[in-house]
């Protein structure tokens, strides 16, 4: 069912959605409300009698993005409801005293408030039908794969980040919730489910880990407990699972055996996506980070002694203030060590609010973004390096979409896919040379012919080859 339909006459809802995959899911919960309900989703400003604004906060380029998407809205549409972490912002004074026109702002995870916002100025229909929504609710991602948030809010205090002051302290959603989602979408044809969190490895920290329940069984509302049910139940629908924001916390070491190296039926791949954010000790302390980069190093070396084909993601901040060219280096030094597969790096920018913004030694723009070109240009070769190892191996790949390569009569239609290294949207692709047949969800496997800085090109692999 297309899920914008709605019975004729009914409101319609247009919705712009801004930010990281967490908001993302928060707009997920509200669209699939508003259907619940049986309003229409517009798919445009001039269909729309009113226009949710899902916006980010985190830092000044994001701020910027929100507030010009806040000024569209109201230009094209004059009702606005606003929500997400810019929302929350001096309790929404910042958005009214930059947009006094907005019907309502609300903060994050806040279906509630903007659903009240909604029927204040957008009466609800008088004949709402469940039937409208279907049962893995309105999503914003491809069909077959879907973000699974396990928590709202972080207890970390990092002096870069205002997420705690945005989302407020950790909350573990309740296992049976989480798995029950997990299972609806699984159902409906999803076939990656990509777990977030602010902090996935403390997930169940703010209850003491108790007792949940699950099909009958007693589980621990634990990181490693949840990660060995979605397995289970992602390799009994031959889906993948990813794991997000998963903070190097000595008992992730459990979670590394439960990665699977057969991944054609599905299964936790071996995949971490882990924040280092730096690696001198004293720019890790100002950070407020956990700072002993030997341990993190040793830590790296057993997860790859335990699983050769492990990949690991992160993200790092240059520019912090304070930073000299001695502790850039160290960086430069963790980076070649760890031998990261997948990394993001951005300079220093200050957030309104943030703890940082208060030390000493602010770092000029011109240096900071230098030193952001000198690493990624030094990641950039570890990728390629790692890349190029993985020509004339067999790998699994889940394929998202076709797309054409070549010029002229060398044109083609190609499939292009992802490995168990490579998350959507942020990490690199598998193009399919002979994949034209094959449809998006599709599970196939891979025998790698090239490979450059980022990205992996092959063709299907004959039904007896092995993933290697």
């Amino acid at each position: 069912m297309n899920p914008t339909s709605a019975p004729r006459g009914a409101p319609r809802v247009g919705f712009v959605s801004l930010g990281c995959p967490k908001a993302l899911v928060d707009s997920e919960q509200i669209l699939t409300q508003l259907r619940a309900e049986g309003y229409a989703i517009a798919p445009d400003y001039a269909d729309a009698d009113l226009v949710v604004v899902n916006t980010c906060g985190f830092i000044d380029a994001a701020v910027a993005e929100s507030l010009d998407a806040i000024g569209e809205a109201l230009a094209e549409s004059g009702r606005v409801v606003v929500t997400g972490c810019l929302g929350a912002r001096d309790g929404g004074g910042f958005v009214r005293e930059r947009h006094p026109k907005v019907l309502a702002v609300t903060g994050p995870h806040a279906t509630h408030e903007v659903m009240s916002a909604v029927h204040a100025h957008l009466p609800r229909p008088h004949d709402p039908f469940a039937d409208l929504v279907p049962p893995q609710g309105v999503k914003l991602t491809p069909r077959h794969y879907a973000y699974l948030k396990i928590s709202e809010g972080c207890n970390h205090r990092c002096t870069f980040c205002i997420i705690p002051s945005m989302r407020g302290d950790l909350v573990s959603r309740p296992l049976a919730e989480v798995m029950a989602e997990a299972e609806r979408l699984l159902r409906a044809g999803v076939r990656e489910l990509l777990v977030i969190s602010q902090d996935t490895s403390a997930y169940g920290v703010d209850v003491r880990h108790r007792t949940g329940f699950w099909q009958g069984r007693p589980v621990k509302t634990r990181m490693t407990a949840l990660v060995r049910e979605l397995d289970a139940l992602a390799h009994a629908h031959g889906a993948w699972v990813r794991l997000h924001y998963v903070y190097p916390y000595p008992h992730v070491d459990e979670v590394i055996p439960l990665m699977r190296d057969d991944l054609a039926h599905g299964g936790l791949v071996p995949y971490l996506d882990v924040p280092f954010q730096h690696a001198s000790p004293r720019i890790l302390r100002l950070m407020k980070r956990p700072a002993a980069p030997e341990k993190v190093l040793d830590r790296v070396r057993a997860w790859r002694a335990a699983k050769p084909q492990l990949a690991l993601r992160s993200t790092f901040i240059v520019g912090f203030p304070g930073e000299t060219d001695a502790e850039f280096a160290e960086l430069l030094d963790f980076l070649a060590e760890a031998q990261l597969d997948r990394v993001g790096c951005f300079a220093y920018s200050p957030v309104a609010g943030a703890a940082a913004n208060a030390l000493p030694g602010a770092v000029p723009a011109d240096v900071k973004e230098l030193r952001r070109v000198r690493f990624m240009e030094a990641q950039a070769r570890i990728s390629a390096a790692r890349l190029a190892a993985r020509v004339g191996t067999t790998l699994d790949v889940l394929v998202d979409a076709h797309a054409h390569a070549g010029r002229g009569r060398s044109k083609r239609r190609i499939a292009v896919g992802r490995s168990h290294a490579d998350a959507p949207e942020i990490d690199g692709v598998v193009r399919i040379e002979d994949g034209a047949s094959l449809a998006p969800g599709s599970l196939v496997r891979v025998r790698i012919e090239a490979a450059d800085d980022h990205d992996l090109a092959g063709r299907v692999a004959g039904e007896h080859e092995r993933a290697s």
